[in-house]
């Protein structure tokens, strides 16, 4: 069985409790006006598409999607649950996402995470498909607690006329 990625509504407890994990994971490794992370009600914001990650009925990971601009996208809530690492989820959400970004036409797909010792498997993640740290972005700021990182993707091919 395969990791299956669906578009979720940010309704079922499993979900929410993968997201307060994130939450608290976040203010465990950085000082609160540090902690960039979305609550509940900010991932349900338009502009934010939220997916899931699944095998079978067991929740394998999340990511969402922000629009910046109608060229500029940024990961936000990605998140494999600690128990269940290292089974390809993060990949896969990773993969997903910036298909969707593309799809959508953004030039750029920027993020921000830490520092510290706890994102290094992240940032490792992000550069294997081509994120490189760059300055802040959007309403970021520069901040010891965030690296910044962005990917700049290659516009859609066109289409030969009648395809």
């Amino acid at each position: 069985m395969g990791i299956r990625i669906e578009r979720d509504d940010l309704s079922r407890a499993g979900v929410i409790a993968l997201l307060e994990e994130h939450l608290a994971n976040m203010y465990e490794l950085s000082p609160p006006e540090s902690v960039h992370a979305l609550d509940l009600s900010q991932l349900r914001a338009p502009g934010i598409t939220f997916w899931t990650a699944w095998e079978g009925d067991l929740l394998l990971g999340c990511g969402a999607l922000k629009e910046l601009s109608p060229e500029h996208g940024e990961i936000k809530s990605m998140r494999t649950p600690k128990a269940i690492r290292r089974r390809g989820a993060g990949r896969a959400m990773l993969d997903h996402i910036v298909a969707e970004a593309r799809s959508r036409g953004y030039r750029t797909l920027s993020l921000e995470t830490g520092p510290q010792d706890g994102f290094l498997a992240a940032q490792s993640l992000y550069r294997s498909v081509g994120f490189e740290v760059c300055g802040p972005f959007g309403d970021y700021r520069l901040d010891p607690f965030s690296v910044f990182m962005t990917l700049e993707l290659a516009p859609a091919p066109e289409r030969p006329p009648g395809s």
